[in-house]
């Protein structure tokens, strides 16, 4: 069977504490918010999920059949923790309470994938020997954040990728949000910080903000407005963003509609805690709601 795309990352136990003091345990990890959202642009995806082989729990919460997820066996599940400052989640500490080990080139399944997403969390999930070899294989794509965000005895500190220049080329897709657009470039202008990251190699960049969502191309700049009515779902927010997108983007729809949708979606999906939950239909309801 040809896949879209393969979602490759660490899947997480997070304890989200809100501004008031309540905590909430869940799943989380990018490749689990990318999963949920690439399911309902009604992608054929394929999930390779660092866990401990215990944690069977985290495999159940994906959802998806047996013959679309794989466990890559992990020495212990990332465990993290998120405190939120405000109601809105924009200021909040992460911290790292466990990191699972790498992802090696020999862990990933012999599946045949249009492309291959890099959904970190923290640099040291992917070494660099992996981005070369998954491109031999298929378009590859990334989240930085696998690659900025360090733990640091458990606090999680953003540092450059001393590494870029010589993988940001094998990237055809790359996600970053503002902050992390600014660490790598130097750029606090998000249209600059794009056009250099696309310089440096990287073909089609998408840099997610919490007022809209920009992509580049090398030859134009498209943007969406976010339009969520609430921020009680906000994490996950990039992650739900570029699942979508790049679900779309592999099923042949065009950068507009695929920006479009991917929008909408984590609009949707912010209003309300966890992934974002129901069909494509669910989605195109709220664009024609919302973005008419």
């Amino acid at each position: 069977m040809k896949y879209d795309l393969m979602l490759i990352g660490p899947a997480t136990r997070d304890i989200n504490i809100d501004y008031t003091g309540q905590e909430v345990r869940e799943i989380g990890g990018a490749v689990f918010f990318c999963a949920y959202a690439a399911a309902a642009a009604s992608a054929n995806l394929f999930a390779s999920v660092k866990i401990h082989p215990d944690d069977t729990d985290v495999l159940d919460a994906f959802h998806l059949d047996s013959d679309h997820i794989a466990v890559l066996p992990a020495q212990c599940t990332t465990l993290m923790q998120n405190t939120y400052f405000t109601a809105d989640r924009e200021r909040r500490k992460a911290e790292c309470l466990a990191q699972s080990d790498a992802i090696t080139p020999d862990q990933i399944p012999d599946v045949d994938c249009g492309l291959y997403h890099l959904a970190g969390l923290l640099y040291g999930d992917f070494p660099n020997e992996l981005i070369p070899a998954l491109s031999k294989k298929g378009k590859v794509s990334a989240d930085i954040q696998g690659f900025l965000r360090h733990n640091e005895n458990g606090l999680m500190n953003f540092h450059d990728w001393k590494d870029k220049l010589t993988y940001l080329p094998y990237f055809d897709f790359l996600k970053t949000d503002a902050a992390e657009a600014e660490i790598l470039t130097g750029l606090t202008d998000r249209r600059a910080a794009a056009k250099q990251l696309y310089e440096w190699g990287a073909k089609e960049i998408l840099i997610s903000h919490n007022s809209e969502m920009l992509v580049y191309d090398g030859k134009d700049y498209y943007t969406c407005p976010v339009k969520a009515r609430n921020l009680s779902g906000r994490t996950g927010r990039g992650d739900t963003t570029f699942g979508a997108y790049l679900a779309k983007r592999m099923m042949g729809v065009s950068i507009p509609a695929a920006l479009l949708f991917a929008t909408a979606a984590v609009s949707l999906k912010m209003e309300t805690p966890g992934p974002l939950q129901g069909p494509e239909q669910a989605v195109l309801d709220y664009i024609k709601e919302f973005y008419a």
